[in-house]
């Protein structure tokens, strides 16, 4: 889900509004796949944060900075060196394209100016961000060679071109009449369809809103409208030519850049102008194109921390070789629950062996001794075995499961241990939003030897603390964002009588309402377990069990692994977290 080039027109002219004139001090990679520009104008600096990310590629003015790693990538570098104080001399956009383009002035040897273009391509899957000089490119965020593209490659040193333009209609420079010829061309084609064929930049969104504003639906074909018909299309593509065209100005505050949300959050569309094709969608309105961005990046979840990806992975992986593991020991545990079935074997061939000195059949069928009714028992025969090395071999085989049957549970609970610890960093990697976090994740995998690199020093990031909420009454909640962090917040930062929640059963982080001693309201002890329960691998879930006591009842064994605990006294509750009143709380600015 992103922006549609017809809603890029008016956020182009709002970047450019912002940025045109404004001297680039510094810029930053937060990550792999965006960017940051931080942008010097007269009496205020802008941070431009661009994303190739594929969920919403975009770029976008943010109101606070993202964290940088230590080292900067080797793209950074290039941009710090080839762009980084230059004057940014005009942001536009190819056509009505997914494509912008900013134009930055530099100088160069001898006093000259220089103007370089970065090049931003949003477009899906195949975004890009591009530094190009008098037509060569210079580098690329993604670079693209034969073996990965046999259309287009994007190499440095090789000259850049545009993209061809569309037989379509731009609606904000040509005449309405003109695009409405091309919408009746094709009298089979559905609605939506046409309009898409006829308009520059439309996307589904704003084909789908013109048709809710006709009061027509998308998937009627253009041979079943009338004049009266095509007339309501006319009036609804001079409409939303007008809201685009406003969108964003301070003369119109009506007109608002929208997000549109489904269940649980999930982001069903989005434009630079009010939409309304889709009534039950709950919607959301921006003052301005970037505020509307910036709040859909964080639905997507579209900044990813460096090196998060890799440890979900790597953790994934691990834990499904630990599930394969534990699925074979119960085969093998099974397996030697025969044990004492070969014990019997050999018994029975210990009382009648003298009656079989020179059998040669594959097994002997004898009465059992141990049968009360007299039943007899088959037993098989190694032939290459006299009887009583068969029966030496059923009393080894039965020792041999004997010993497995213990050896086979112990490496059991191990396993069973090992998938709750690394469900554990999962649930860890979920509630993590800084480097630092990130950074004590790393150094637990490297000692718990998943991972074979060498720890992380500390750095002068800001270090990483537990989530810190505030109930309604005043009550401190502190929430652990790591097996590290939960050790430390339950035995060294709480006090021996707060009170401690956890999920039952389930990995999550460690909370404590610090309540010191005082008996804790229920509402307190509510939006404690809620808490444990958000913030937990059941989250989402219904009748989430969380168990409650005092710190002093929590215990953590010798040797165990981070975030392991064993405490007594506790009571349970059954929650299902109600996200709607979490909201405010979540949103409480962690200190």
């Amino acid at each position: 889900m992103s922006l549609d080039g017809f809603s890029m027109h008016p956020l182009t002219r709002e970047l450019d509004t912002a940025l045109a004139g404004g001297r680039i001090d510094k810029i930053t990679q937060p990550n792999k796949q965006s960017i940051i520009l931080s942008v010097r104008q007269p009496g205020q600096n802008f941070l431009l944060h661009i994303s190739i990310n594929s969920q919403n590629p975009s770029a976008h003015l943010l109101e606070k900075n993202l964290e940088n790693p230590p080292e900067p990538p080797v793209f950074c570098m290039v941009l710090r060196k080839q762009i980084e104080t230059g004057r940014i001399a005009k942001v536009r956009q190819h056509g009505l394209d997914r494509l912008l383009l900013i134009d930055i002035d530099s100088l160069a040897a001898g006093g000259r100016i220089v103007t370089k273009t970065l090049v931003l391509e949003l477009m899906g899957k195949y975004s890009n961000i591009i530094l190009v000089q008098d037509g060569v490119i210079i580098d690329a965020l993604r670079k693209i060679g034969a073996n990965s593209s046999r259309v287009r490659t994007v190499l440095p040193g090789q000259t850049y071109e545009l993209p061809p333009g569309q037989e379509k209609k731009d609606l904000f420079t040509d005449a309405i009449a003109d695009i409405m010829a091309i919408v009746k061309a094709d009298p089979s084609l559905r609605l939506d369809k046409a309009l898409l064929a006829a308009c520059m930049g439309f996307g589904p969104v704003s084909a789908k809103e013109v048709c809710f504003s006709a009061g027509l639906t998308p998937s009627m074909r253009i041979e079943a409208l009338d004049e009266a018909d095509f007339a309501a299309v006319e009036d609804a593509l001079k409409e939303i030519r007008e809201s685009a065209l406003h969108a964003g100005d301070a003369d119109a505050p009506e007109d608002k850049a929208v997000l549109l949300l489904g269940e649980n959050q999930k982001v069903l569309a989005m434009a630079a102008f009010p939409l309304h094709y889709l009534p039950e969608a709950t919607v959301l309105t921006f003052p301005t194109i970037s505020a509307m961005l910036e709040k859909a990046d964080s639905l997507l979840g579209s900044y990813v921390l460096p090196d998060k990806d890799r440890f979900r992975k790597l953790v994934k992986n691990e834990k499904n070789r630990a599930e394969n593991k534990l699925t074979k020991l119960d085969e093998e545990i099974a397996a030697a629950e025969n044990a004492e079935e070969f014990k019997v074997r050999g018994d029975n061939l210990m009382t009648y062996q003298y009656q079989f000195k020179d059998r040669e059949d594959a097994s002997v069928t004898v009465p059992n001794i141990y049968s009360e009714t007299g039943e007899s028992i088959t037993i098989p025969l190694d032939q290459r075995l006299t009887l009583v090395e068969n029966m030496q071999a059923c009393y080894k085989k039965y020792d041999k499961l004997k010993r497995a049957q213990e050896l086979l549970q112990v490496q059991r609970r191990e396993c069973e241990a090992n998938i709750a610890y690394l469900e554990s960093i999962e649930a860890s990697l979920l509630a993590s939003s800084s480097l630092a976090e990130i950074a004590e994740i790393h150094n637990e995998l490297i000692a718990a030897g998943y991972l074979r690199e060498k720890p992380k020093k500390k750095n002068n990031d800001k270090p990483a603390r537990p989530f810190h909420f505030r109930a309604p009454d005043g009550t401190d909640i502190l929430v652990g964002k790591n097996n590290y962090q939960n050790d430390k917040l339950t035995f060294k930062t709480a006090r021996y009588n707060d009170t401690w929640f956890h999920t039952k059963d389930i990995p999550g982080s460690h909370v404590v309402l610090q309540n010191g001693g005082t008996e804790p309201s229920e509402e307190d002890i509510l939006l404690a377990a809620s808490l444990a329960a958000h913030f937990s691998k059941a989250r989402g879930s219904s009748k989430i069990p969380v168990d409650y006591t005092e710190i002093r009842y929590v215990k953590k064994p010798s040797g165990s692994k981070p975030g392991f605990v064993i405490f007594t006294n506790q009571k349970t509750l059954y929650i299902t977290p109600d996200e709607a009143k979490l909201a405010p709380i979540l949103a409480q600015d962690p200190s």
